[in-house]
């Protein structure tokens, strides 16, 4: 039987065990350890072996449960429910203003953690309740939230691209800047849609009431407390590298030093000081939090400071100890956060085992150089139609299957064809990450309305969630246009800090 014919049918089984409802990484790893067995004998069984050294040995994969702690931090101690308030009364005002609101929200949930889930069980439990409750169109409310938690897998931490990283042999850092500017234009675009939408027919986003805004005019009963250790560290470690007196890694312990010694003073009077705002400007403050985590993460990173794997060690502990400092973490919050990380560490680790033993025995077939000679060659397509033909399948797939489960299974054959065409590597991980963005939102069978219907209360229903979704696809789409025909929308920032 022919290597070409050989690649087909081990795809169409795989495709066929996924569609009986078998898991992810069992239906790719009996395919390849079975054709591993029926091609090579017995020393095909060495190949999942030798993936699986390859998954220890990968140094980075050490980010995953940092990053997905991170996330699970935010969303088990209530960080987000004061982001919310935040962006609830200052965008209030305006007509569609607690939709777009939801928007900021959801990106700056996106920058403390690098997956879509955790914005979207935010965004059903905090403000999905209260934009109905305020009179907001059910339709228009449960897509702007699908939208915006779809975010969290662009905007860095994002963990599917550290996942493409590894596949694709890229430096995680760049991919993560290169998502940077696509996702914020991604969220300035759902921002105009829903104020254009909202002014065009103003029963669909209400604006706050007179009465309702001056209450937070109000001097607030809840003081914000500043610590005068804390103010130290933040103004004296950044100088004190800046002059050359410490070193960047040391300034990462003194920061630490400070905010526990802060902790440890939190209590006596002669260490901090109460000042009483009003109650909107508190609010401010709420903002600063995943601002400040996210720039202790990435700055250091970016600069060269820390590696990738310390960089995520610094984020996840400053969220362990901002949710410990603002009195949010408990023993009942910590072991489901713990609980949640570790299950769905072990749930990527095994679907990329599997699918790294799928994806040498493919390679090894040839697989890969058979379908560029027959796109290029056989058919004649241009390298831009094969790469819509790529990203048209991703679309099709993410009716049945989850981002991650669709980069493991394609991308040991899309990417390294990606490179042969021709194209920037790290350009098209932004394009897949967006592409997979619009596919498991994409009617009938997409991965993120069945996780929206099960969060959503019972007067929304699945007609409601697929009706939602389709303006804001339609900007992805647009979007997603835009970034192929520039590629410096998404290239322009990792050339700016790395000089590539």
């Amino acid at each position: 039987m022919p290597y070409e014919l050989i690649a087909v049918v081990m795809f169409a089984g795989m495709m066929l065990m996924l569609m009986t409802g078998q898991r992810v990484f069992g239906a790719i790893g009996f395919v390849g350890a079975v054709a591993g067995m029926l091609l090579w004998g017995t020393g095909g069984v060495e190949i999942p072996f030798a993936a699986s050294m390859k998954l220890m040995k990968w140094y980075p994969l050490l980010t995953l449960p940092m990053f997905i702690f991170m996330g699970y931090v935010l969303s088990e101690s209530k960080i987000a429910d004061d982001l919310y308030r935040m962006f609830h009364v200052w965008m209030g005002p305006v007509q569609g203003g607690l939709a777009i609101g939801t928007i900021g929200l959801m990106v700056l949930v996106s920058a403390m953690n690098g997956l879509s889930v955790a914005g979207m069980a935010i965004g059903a439990t905090i403000a999905l309740p209260e934009l109905l409750r305020r009179g907001y169109d059910k339709i228009l409310v449960t897509g702007t939230i699908q939208a915006g938690s779809s975010l969290g897998i662009l905007v860095p931490p994002s963990v599917v691209l550290v996942l493409y990283a590894m596949i694709a042999r890229q430096p995680v850092g760049q991919l993560w800047l290169a998502g940077v500017v696509p996702g914020l234009l991604m969220a300035t675009m759902f921002i105009i849609y829903i104020y254009i939408r909202a002014k065009m027919q103003p029963d669909l986003g209400p604006a706050m009431s007179h009465e309702e805004l001056a209450e937070y005019d109000e001097i607030s009963t809840h003081p914000l407390r500043l610590n005068f250790i804390v103010l130290a560290g933040i103004v004296l470690v950044p100088l004190l590298v800046k002059l050359d007196v410490i070193a960047p890694k040391s300034a990462i312990g003194f920061a630490l030093g400070a905010a526990v010694l802060g902790f440890a003073t939190r209590a006596m009077p002669l260490f901090y000081r109460d000042v009483f705002l009003k109650e909107k400007h508190r609010l401010l403050f709420s903002g600063v939090l995943p601002l400040a985590i996210f720039a202790t993460m990435m700055v250091p990173f970016v600069n060269g400071w820390t590696s990738l794997v310390e960089s995520s060690a610094i984020g996840a502990m400053t969220a362990f100890i901002a949710a410990i400092l603002k009195g949010r973490m408990n023993k009942a919050v910590f072991e489901t956060t713990v609980r949640s990380t570790l299950g769905i560490s072990c749930m990527f680790m095994w679907i990329i085992l599997a699918a790294l033993g799928f994806g040498a025995i493919f390679d090894g077939l040839g697989a890969v150089k058979a379908i560029e000679d027959l796109f290029t060659a056989q058919l004649g397509l241009s390298p831009w139609m094969i790469l819509i033909l790529m990203q048209l399948s991703f679309i099709v797939m993410g009716t049945f299957l989850d981002d991650t489960a669709m980069l493991v299974i394609v991308a040991p054959l899309y990417v390294p064809l990606v490179g042969a065409l021709g194209f920037d590597l790290i350009w098209y991980g932004v394009l897949y990450t967006i592409t997979t963005q619009i596919a498991y939102m994409t009617p009938p069978f997409g991965y993120n309305l069945f996780l929206m219907r099960a969060m959503a209360p019972p007067e929304i229903g699945l007609k409601d969630i697929y009706i939602s979704i389709i303006p804001f696809a339609a900007v992805m789409v647009v979007a997603l246009a835009l970034i192929m025909a520039f590629p410096q929308i998404a290239l322009w920032l990792p050339d700016l800090v790395y000089g590539r």
